[in-house]
């Protein structure tokens, strides 16, 4: 198979009003790629179309509102036919289990996992019109190494994107046949403003621009994983290959206590 990204694409990218999308469309743009770009706030999608102007189409939505994204269908094909669609508008909120709210669960989930699958009612089509003219086609959907460990008070974040994870890896299933490739990008740790709320040391962490050249660079190569930084996604994976009682008591270790 031919290299992804190797010559100049026309991509959907979700989440680019800013973090990782934003520094997706400065890195693939600069790249010579043409992008339709949608995100919640018009004004940071207004601020990267002036900025390139003859390869950015702004196109707002919010990726869990199906109407929005029938408003969106329409401008797929902006640019000709749709080559790749990377997903990535997602959300992070912290459960406090001392006030336990199922709306923070259900927050992440309506973001993180329903949201990308209702951006499939409209990419779907168009990446198989793609197809059916001999083209590559790739859908990108980018989860976290987060739920690779039961961090405390992630319970709605990491379920999510576990979640998130297994829908993009089970599409990869079904639609090998069609010949659309899925690839799954699961970052660690990446300077957003989403990140800035933390309150809590975050080991290896990097810059959004740094996360967006290891994305593009994980495409060039044809990566279907990619995952990074390195350091900490290995740390997590050995973590997780570690007996589940001895887990479980690393995890409570690291848990915030509180006074309930």
């Amino acid at each position: 198979m031919s290299q992804l990204l190797s010559s100049p694409s026309n991509i959907w990218l979700t989440g680019a009003s800013s973090g990782i999308g934003e520094a997706l469309v400065h890195e693939l743009a600069g790249a010579g790629h043409k992008l339709i770009v949608t995100g919640r706030r018009q004004e940071p999608l207004d601020e990267l179309l002036q900025t390139f102007p003859n390869q950015i189409a702004a196109a707002a939505a919010d990726t869990t509102s199906k109407n929005d994204l029938q408003g969106v269908k329409s401008q797929l094909d902006h640019f000709g036919d749709l080559d790749m669609v990377i997903l990535n508008a997602g959300t992070c909120e912290y459960l406090e289990v001392a006030d336990y709210n199922s709306d923070v669960i259900a927050n992440n989930v309506t973001t993180n996992v329903i949201g990308t699958a209702r951006c499939l009612d409209v990419a779907l089509p168009a990446l198989r019109a793609t197809r059916a003219k001999g083209k590559p086609a790739t859908l990108v959907i980018v989860s976290s190494s987060a739920w690779w460990f039961p961090f405390g008070r992630a319970e709605g974040y990491g379920a999510s994107k576990a979640a998130l994870t297994y829908f993009a890896q089970s599409l990869r299933a079904d639609l090998a046949a069609e010949g659309i490739r899925v690839v799954v990008v699961s970052p660690g740790f990446v300077k957003t403003p989403l990140t800035d709320r933390n309150d809590f040391p975050m080991p290896f962490i990097i810059s959004a621009g740094d996360a967006a050249r290891r994305i593009r660079t994980g495409l060039e190569k044809d990566r279907n994983e990619i995952a990074f930084p390195k350091r900490f996604t290995w740390s997590l994976k050995l973590l997780a290959a570690l007996p589940q009682g001895v887990i479980d008591r690393m995890a409570a270790s690291m848990a915030r206590k509180t006074d309930h």
